[in-house]
């Protein structure tokens, strides 16, 4: 495939007001097969024979609010909007150590056998691609399955043939694309990121700025195919994407799946604004022994975490505006590789908050959560979302889905201090009165 046709060959600029019907088959392409995507995968089987109910998903459980009476439940999110089906999805992905999703479940053991035995024929038929992979982005991982490319545009032009490949080898009408791969080394777009000519050329270059992240969403908007980012890396936010995601009628959207202590962040942050009280200090840390946390026990790779984490408590408590209830505050987050503990991360978050007089008082949170299974109804929701919206003709950054991510990313052209919404319970609203306005 050439350049030239990868920079020219743009979609059609309307948007149907309504979404088009989910015919056929959805390809749901999946960057990183490793603990959250074979979970996902396990559970949409098992979800499929009415072995396991779709926990933690809002677009298999929840119901749109009914406008004209309050206290009548609406229609099923699914049914009203027109969602894929479960049956309609086709997994598919790429990972640099497992070759198929068994393997990959079977390692990051966060299932039991007994679940993973009635669908592990069909987990080990989600048969991995070898990755684009890069050790200056990843560095504790050791990865055995990579593409042997000799430049960063190779890389690029293989990942297009393998989307495409998928597509027509599994008869799939639509894809879609979640980032469920590592973290990556903490560096800011550069000049090579700021529009789709540079960044070819830097692909081009071998330029050493462009991670791999960033090359699959580019192959992604280059098939016309959504792509949400589930990590902190700095992929939808660079100037490149954003550009080719309107020029191709794309949506996009992240970054960094909202799991488990920033849930709980930004379900308690807005219940102390509401009540006005100070916040002096939020200490926050936690321990993990899965490949996630081994990604982040380097400092590097930490701080894309540590920055997509922070920004939370400043947008949702409002320091400017109540400098003496939230303007000396301190915020500190720590994360701690601890193998033992494996996918069932533990998160410990002490909160000093002051009241009537300024008389101090504290919070402590001990969350024992389990990392994937929190993360995989999130892909799950996001996938069909994303679809749902490429079907609306929608493109740019999708801020209505703002709901599932710890760094919302704003609308494509929005002033850089424009306000970004964390409050969970003001996302949800977000999220649902865009899903109603697209109800039959």
């Amino acid at each position: 495939m050439s350049s030239n046709n990868l920079s020219s060959d743009t979609a059609p600029d309307s948007s149907p007001s309504k979404p088009s019907p989910a015919t056929g088959k959805l390809g749901v392409l999946l960057p990183g097969v490793g603990a959250v995507s074979s979970t996902l995968i396990a559970g949409v089987m098992a979800a499929r024979t009415g072995g396991a109910t779709p926990v933690g998903s809002l677009s298999q459980l929840e119901f749109l609010p009914n406008p004209d009476d309050h206290d009548a439940v609406g229609p099923a999110i699914s049914e009203a909007c027109g969602l894929a089906g479960l049956d309609d999805i086709v997994f598919g992905g790429w990972d640099p150590i497992s070759a198929n999703a068994l393997e990959a479940a079977e390692t990051a053991g966060v299932l039991d056998h007994r679940d993973l035995a009635p669908v592990s024929g069909e987990l080990e038929g989600v048969v991995t691609m070898p990755a684009v992979f890069d050790q200056d982005w990843v560095r504790n991982l050791d990865p055995v399955r990579i593409k042997e490319v000799s430049s960063k545009w190779d890389a690029a032009l293989e990942l297009i043939d393998d989307i495409e490949r998928f597509r027509s080898e599994k008869q799939c009408d639509r894809l879609v694309m979640v980032w469920c791969g590592s973290t990556e080394v903490y560096r800011p777009a550069g000049d090579v990121h700021a529009t789709v000519e540079s960044f070819e050329q830097g692909l081009k270059d071998n330029d050493p700025g462009i991670a791999p992240s960033q090359i699959y969403a580019y192959a992604a908007m280059m098939t016309h195919t959504p792509y949400a980012n589930g990590s902190p890396n700095v992929t939808c936010d660079a100037g490149f994407i954003e550009q080719l995601s309107l020029e191709r009628n794309v949506p996009i959207c992240g970054k960094d799946f909202k799991t488990g202590q920033t849930l709980l962040k930004t379900t308690i942050a807005p219940a102390l604004r509401a009540r006005m009280l100070g916040v002096r200090g939020w200490f926050s840390t936690n321990i993990l022994g899965n490949r996630d946390g081994l990604v982040l026990d380097d400092p590097e790779s930490f701080k894309s975490k540590e920055v997509s984490k922070l920004g939370v408590l400043h947008d949702i408590l409002g320091p400017d505006q109540h400098p003496d209830l939230y303007g000396n505050m301190d915020h500190e987050v720590r994360i701690n590789y601890y193998p033992p503990r494996g996918d069932e991360k533990e998160g410990w978050d002490n909160i000093d908050i002051f009241g009537w007089m300024g008389y101090p008082m504290q919070i402590k949170v001990n969350f024992l959560c389990r990392d994937s299974i929190l993360a995989a109804p999130i892909v799950l929701d996001l996938a069909l979302f994303m679809d749902l919206a490429a079907r609306a003709g929608e493109s740019g950054v999708q801020e209505w889905l703002s709901f599932y991510f710890k760094a919302p990313q704003p609308a494509i052209g929005a002033a850089p201090d424009s306000h970004i919404e964390h409050d969970l319970f003001v996302q949800r609203d977000n999220l649902l009165a865009k899903l109603n306005a697209w109800a039959k």
